[in-house]
C-alpha cells in the first residue's frame, strides 16, 4: 500500500530559517526510507503563494487565479510518497518526519 507522509508549512513560513542541523536530519531520514526500501518519491515545494489554481467553469471554461486552492494559514510544503505494510508503518516514517522537519505531518493512504 502507497502513503502519503505531507509536511505541512504556515503561509508565511521562511524557508530560510532551516538550519544545517535539519538538513542532516532530514538528509538522514531519507537515506534511512531508501535503506528500508519504503521511499517511492519525495518532493519539496515552493511557498503556497507562488501557487496557481485552476477552477472549471460551468460553461466548460476554466479560470486560473494567483495563489493556492484552499485559503488556509497551513498547506503542504513538501511529501514523501512511501510503500508500506499498513497505517501503523505509515505513522511510524510520519513520526520520523515530523521531528526532523520540525513540522505538521499528514499521513494518507492512496486509494
Amino acid at each position: 500500500m502507497k502513503y502519503l507522509v505531507a509536511i505541512h508549512h504556515r503561509d508565511d513560513y521562511d524557508p530560510t530559517t532551516e538550519d544545517e542541523a535539519m538538513h542532516r536530519e532530514i538528509d538522514a531520514l531519507n537515506e534511512e526510507m531508501e535503506a528500508k526500501g519504503v521511499r517511492v518519491f519525495v518532493g519539496g515545494l515552493h511557498l503556497a503563494s507562488k501557487a496557481k489554481s485552476i477552477r472549471a467553469n460551468p460553461d466548460g471554461d476554466t479560470a486560473v487565479t494567483n495563489g493556492p486552492y484552499l485559503q488556509t494559514s497551513e498547506h503542504v510544503g513538501g511529501f514523501w510518497v512511501l510503500e508500506a505494510a499498513d497505517m501503523d508503518e505509515a505513522l511510524a516514517w510520519g513520526r520520523k518526519a515530523a521531528v526532523a522537519c520540525r513540522a505538521p505531518v499528514e499521513v494518507r493512504q492512496f486509494h
